[in-house]
């Protein structure tokens, strides 16, 4: 297994003998019988052999959810006139029965094609291989949209046993790439659905995971898409968004130093005269205010009074 993830590690080319799918266009008059005419009797892990596609079975840890209609009916026309360029790969999982490995692009336009054998290579690969594999592949021939990796880099982690450093190594990446992909996940389903159908870019979405609120997420999004904006538009409107709010001004506390202590010695001043609590307190436009004088009992108030009388 170690010499595995090694391979896993240095890329495709590692994991398969041949050259990277090619587009069956690119070669001509040639046919799937012609390319590989081997013993069907063949069946044994590292080895090619032409084998039922109706005994592939679809790999279970396919990192890849969508598949382009068009561009399988086009691969599809080319495979029924010049046949399977490149082969499959599979992992046996049974008499006559195989899991595929890698290739299920090819293997659904060949089913699409009527094809009734496929050249498959045949190799050994436990679940992990099988899930590194898959998504190795589809990676490097990005062939996935990011929410579909960054999918595939969390199985990696949850069912693996993966650190991202360790996914990292495998895929070729940076730890810093594999964790910005996996913070795509924390987005809002509606978020990752834009970003998975290619309405908004990876830069779109790494600006608006600054942001808590998903509902001013999805006031963004719907900027994003009726006036088009940039990344850069996109990270303003962020941070405008997340700027401060100022507080209307308390007049009181615009106060200067100076003043609140002068405030303060003719309340005390006006306190002595009067004999009870006296508050002075500026008004809002800063020019005027009032003065509270507090009395306790009807004769108090009396002989505050008579002192205004004096």
């Amino acid at each position: 297994m170690s010499k595995q993830k090694s391979a896993l590690g240095r890329g495709l080319s590692a994991l398969l003998p041949d050259r990277d799918e090619l587009d069956a266009t690119q070669l001509s008059g040639i046919g799937t019988t012609k390319l590989y005419n081997f013993d069907e009797r063949i069946r044994t892990a590292g080895t090619i052999s032409e084998v039922d596609i109706h005994s592939v079975l679809p790999n279970p840890y396919q990192p890849r959810e969508h598949f382009d209609e068009t561009a399988l009916a086009e691969l599809s026309a080319s495979i029924r006139e010049l046949g399977i360029i490149q082969p499959i790969t599979v992992r046996t999982a049974g008499p006559n029965r195989f899991e595929l490995i890698s290739g299920e692009r090819r293997l659904k336009a060949a089913r699409m094609a009527g094809i009734t054998r496929i050249p498959a290579y045949i190799r050994e690969a436990d679940r992990e291989a099988m899930l590194e594999m898959a998504l190795v592949e589809n990676v490097q021939r990005e062939q996935l949209n990011p929410i579909e990796i960054a999918l595939g880099y969390r199985r990696l982690i949850d069912e693996c046993s993966l650190t991202q450093e360790d996914v990292a190594s495998k895929i070729g990446k940076n730890r810093s790439t594999v964790a910005n992909f996996l913070r795509l996940l924390k987005l809002p389903p509606l978020i990752q659905a834009g970003l998975r159908d290619g309405i908004l870019s990876t830069g779109h979405a790494r600006a608006l995971l600054s942001l808590e609120n998903e509902d001013l997420q999805r006031q963004i999004l719907d900027e994003i898409v009726k006036n088009d904006l940039s990344v850069r538009d996109v990270e303003k409107r962020v941070r405008e968004a997340l700027r401060p709010v100022k507080k209307k001004a308390d007049p009181l506390k615009e106060l200067s130093g100076a003043h609140s202590v002068e405030l303060s010695r003719i309340s005390e001043r006006i306190r002595r005269m009067l004999g009870t609590k006296v508050t002075v307190k500026p008004g809002s436009n800063g020019k005027g205010g009032k003065i509270e004088v507090e009395y306790y009992s009807n004769e108090d108030l009396e002989r505050i009074v008579e002192f205004f009388d004096r």
